[in-house]
């Protein structure tokens, strides 16, 4: 009688996770991804809840727990990216973690990397090499590079093309 229990529960789970009205369209709860195209949903389809990328996977949109090798967003990612590389194409808020972090609109949060990069990021990047545009919060990095800072560097290498008082400078760099 367990056995069945328990075989009921996982079937009406994916159910529920595949074809949920709440998420109709084109938002599902979970994905399970081999590399784009193999995966149980096309890129064109937004996950809020769950990500499991074997070796790469994109989707439009991702909120919540992004895990795989590879990770990318076609748009916003609103969560927790962990895995070899992360790609976000829209904006970012949340915590990201791999060897190389690339948001390419506005992010916010945490990232921790080998590379990180952000076109306009706020919060805190932790990595050897942390590069962005506009940047404003705590980067600890051996080498530091923004055109623009509103906060502090901490690295070998700091750089802050267009800032005041200094456009570089070793071991911190600060502009407020």
């Amino acid at each position: 009688m367990k056995k069945w229990s328990i075989g009921l529960m996982a079937i009406a789970f994916v159910i529920f996770c595949f074809h949920s009205p709440v998420l109709a369209g084109d938002t599902k709860a979970v994905n399970l991804s081999l590399f784009d195209p193999v995966q149980i949903f096309d890129a064109d389809t937004s996950i809020k809840g769950f990500r499991l990328n074997l070796i790469y996977g994109v989707n439009q949109n991702m909120t919540g727990l992004d895990i795989g090798l590879g990770n990318h967003a076609k748009g916003n990612m609103n969560g927790v990216q962990l895995g070899l590389a992360n790609i976000v194409e829209g904006d970012f808020k949340g915590w990201q973690t791999s060897l190389a972090n690339v948001v390419y609109g506005s992010g916010a949060g945490l990232q921790i990397g080998v590379y990180n990069y952000g076109e306009s990021f706020r919060g805190m990047q932790l990595a050897a090499v942390n590069h962005t545009k506009k940047f404003s919060g705590l980067a600890i990095g051996a080498v530091n590079y923004t055109e623009i800072l509103n906060g502090l560097q901490i690295g070998v290498l700091n750089f802050n093309w267009r800032g005041e008082p200094l456009k570089f400078f070793p071991i911190f760099n600060l502009s407020f």
